[in-house]
């Protein structure tokens, strides 16, 4: 049997290297941009000002606003910012909430967006855009939502707390798991997806037992761009639908519901894509579904839906919302299997 497959690589432009932070303002200069407004989270804020001082003449302002699964209430109050200050770009600071809101804010106005990630979220690699209103996400891909450039600096990701790291982590995983069964998967994503699982399965161990791991720090983050790079190449399926029914409907913590799924979801599809999955269970030992959710109890990872407040009845409207206008998945779906997946991940059991 012959190949056949379709590829098209990203046109961003990736910068990685300890203290490429400093060089953002270079960045600004070479997109052809005079006035660039930060972005940021409000926990962030503090850190998106001082980015802005460093980048001197060039920053307009700073909007803290990001918030979890981008409402669009935020957005359009970020958009009335970028019109009072003439803003000709966005410098998003932060994780995936505040790449978000600049993903949100190019798909409006179509401008240029420099990225510096600080988590390993790995959206920053995606043409995707995520957004949520009237209490459900929708997603919208579009090649003026890819960040043209992208800042990644390890050291920004040293004061990462370990919890975080390893939610973020598992989230970007995710990613390069379901790129591995995508429809449209093609060798240089799955290449790309199993790179990304191994730097992972190395890196997240070891910032559990050694965050300050300068090594183990760059590797997470190159495993965030690998995933994420994967994500912006072949279309997702059950998992991303299912955490973006969480999220959107019942406001779970983005990366921690990611981290809590994956397992379940991976165990889902490990008939339907055994062969497709085989890398995943042999960078982690066991079954597919089994080794994904021994590696999360390892190094901490939250195992319980039901650690977010959410209620068995709630559980039966996900699985309702899960089903409406499903992604493409290599498993059929239905609303029993569905519900009992989500009766699973509600009570942490390990899947088989």
């Amino acid at each position: 049997m012959t190949r056949e497959f379709l590829y098209s690589g990203s046109p961003a432009r990736i910068v990685f290297h300890d203290g490429a932070k400093n060089s953002v303002a270079d960045w600004i200069a070479k997109s052809g941009a005079r006035r660039a407004l930060v972005l940021s989270t409000p926990h962030q804020k503090a850190d998106a000002e001082a980015l802005a001082r460093q980048i001197g003449g060039a920053a307009c302002g700073v909007f803290s606003g990001a918030a979890m699964h981008t409402p669009v209430e935020v957005t359009l109050a970020a958009m009335r910012v970028v019109e009072e200050t003439r803003a000709d770009c966005v410098v998003s600071y932060g994780g995936g909430s505040t790449t978000g809101l600049g993903k949100a804010i190019a798909y409006r106005t179509d401008l240029p967006q420099i990225v510096v990630p600080t988590t390993y979220a790995g959206s920053e690699a995606t043409p995707i855009l995520g957004q949520t209103e009237g209490g459900r996400k929708t997603t919208v891909k579009a090649a003026k939502i890819l960040p043209e450039i992208v800042i990644y600096d390890p050291l920004l990701t040293h004061g990462l707390p370990v919890a975080m790291s390893v939610t973020s982590g598992l989230n970007a995983m995710a990613h390069a798991v379901e790129g591995l069964y995508a429809q449209d998967r093609n060798p240089i994503s799955t290449l790309m997806a199993i790179e990304g699982l191994r730097a992972f399965a190395r890196s997240l161990p070891k910032i559990v037992e050694n965050p300050a791991s300068g090594e183990a720090r760059s590797d997470a983050l190159y495993g965030a761009w690998l995933c994420g790079t994967v994500l912006g190449t072949v279309g997702m399926a059950l998992h991303h639908k299912v955490c973006h029914t969480l999220g959107g409907s019942f406001d779970t913590p983005h990366a921690e519901t990611h981290a809590i799924m994956l397992p379940h979801t991976a165990g889902f599809n490990a008939v339907a894509a055994s062969q497709a999955l085989a890398p995943v269970a042999e960078i982690f030992g066991g079954s597919v579904a089994g080794g994904l959710w021994d590696f999360a109890k390892a190094i901490g990872a939250p195992l319980s839906l039901r650690d977010f407040g959410l209620t068995e009845a709630d559980l039966d409207k996900a699985a309702e919302i899960a089903v409406e206008n499903p992604y493409w998945n290599p498993q059929p779906i239905d609303r029993k299997s569905i519900r009992q997946l989500l009766q699973n991940a509600w009570e942490g059991n390990r899947p088989i």
